[in-house]
């Protein structure tokens, strides 16, 4: 195994179960240093929830602070909208602005918050990399989806978007879908499915660092 992750400054949303668990464990494996976002304030790590706008500068500050800087930022908190899922013509507005807030808004905030950090990661030779966990429902029509699917859908394109405006300063942004996996959103999503026929987090963790590691050498 290589040192490319030793020293890493790497800050997740959603990082007290399902993927960002994961991501968070496999990381401090490989020698990175780690903040993690959790929602509620009696939960280990920086408390705040992405979906609150006066939340984004405290959790930014809060990042900046504990590691010095901040090399990779991994947008992991999602939110389903309406559970369990319903047709869009059912959908609560309450419940798409609940998800676009969290999926959407949430990312765009934080990491512009955060874009000073990263842009002083480039100057100083380091990796500077912004990685939104998006989902095939983002390109996909799935009936009941509609909330959850729009807004990934959005945060996919906002990703390349950034990405093509941020690259010539040494930032770039990467969307990427890790699969259905045997999380807590998707058990809410659809309970019935059984467990055995979803991707560990543990694996899709692993498939995500390799794209990382990839990006970043």
């Amino acid at each position: 195994m290589n040192d490319s992750f030793k020293g890493l400054r790497v800050a997740i949303t959603g990082g007290t179960s399902g993927l960002g668990l994961a991501l968070v464990q496999a990381l401090q494996r490989r020698g990175a240093q780690v903040a993690w976002v959790a929602r509620h304030a009696e939960a280990p790590g920086i408390a705040g929830d992405v979906s609150r706008k006066e939340d984004i500068h405290p959790i930014a500050l809060r990042i900046s602070a504990a590691l010095g800087g901040l090399d990779v930022l991994i947008n992991n908190a999602s939110s389903l909208g309406p559970a369990p899922l319903q047709p869009l013509a059912d959908t609560e507005c309450e419940d798409f602005e609940a998800a676009l807030a969290t999926n959407v808004l949430g990312p765009f905030r934080l990491t512009k918050a955060l874009l000073g950090a990263l842009s002083a990661s480039a100057r100083e030779g380091r990796p500077a990399l912004v990685v939104n966990i998006t989902s095939d429902a983002a390109v996909n029509a799935y009936a009941g989806w509609g909330a959850y699917g729009a807004s990934k859908a959005a945060l996919s394109h906002l990703s390349l978007i950034w990405d093509e405006e941020l690259r010539e300063h040494g930032i770039r942004i990467l969307a990427l879908d890790p699969g259905d996996m045997d999380t807590p959103l998707h058990a809410a999503a659809l309970p019935d499915t059984d467990p055995s026929t979803l991707k560990r987090p543990a694996n899709a963790a692993g498939e995500i660092l390799a794209v990382i590691e990839e990006a970043i050498a």
